[in-house]
């Protein structure tokens, strides 16, 4: 089976600490890079496609917070989904921000899931699980 990498964007640390511990609780052995805002993504991303190669691996998805510093995560979804490339990368917004404007507004800039953070640890280690499990298991994306 094929290891994935995963992308996350997320400008919390404490956040990131919860995440790379939620993905060890369910015995993920994935690679999880770490941006902490939308430059960091972009650049991030930027750099895997200009790589010389045929064999270029993208994330298997990215997890993108909304409210971060420098560039926020619309301006960034909007980025990935207008590049040919980088738009098959499927991009799960995950966010505190429960608002139906906000939920929608993301969904016209191309993202594929938009979930909002749960507030217990037990909740983010199974949001984790079913994440994963759909994105690597489920669903079909282009290679």
């Amino acid at each position: 089976m094929q290891k994935f990498f995963i992308l996350i964007a997320e400008d919390d640390a404490d956040d990131r600490f919860l995440l790379q511990t939620a993905f060890e609780e369910n015995g993920f052995t994935d690679t999880l890079e770490f941006v902490e805002n939308g430059i960091e993504l972009i650049e991030y991303l930027s750099n895997l496609s200009k790589q010389k190669t045929l064999d270029i691996h993208y994330p298997g998805f990215i997890l993108l917070d909304l409210n971060m510093p420098k560039k926020d995560g619309r301006e960034v979804l909007k980025e990935i989904k207008q590049h040919p490339e980088l738009k098959k990368i499927p991009v799960i917004i995950f966010t505190t921000t429960k608002n139906e404007h906000e939920i929608k507004r993301c969904y016209e800039l191309g993202a594929n899931t938009y979930v909002v953070k749960p507030v217990s640890f037990d909740a983010l280690v199974r949001v984790i699980r079913e994440i994963r499990s759909y994105w690597f298991n489920t669903a079909s994306i282009p290679a």
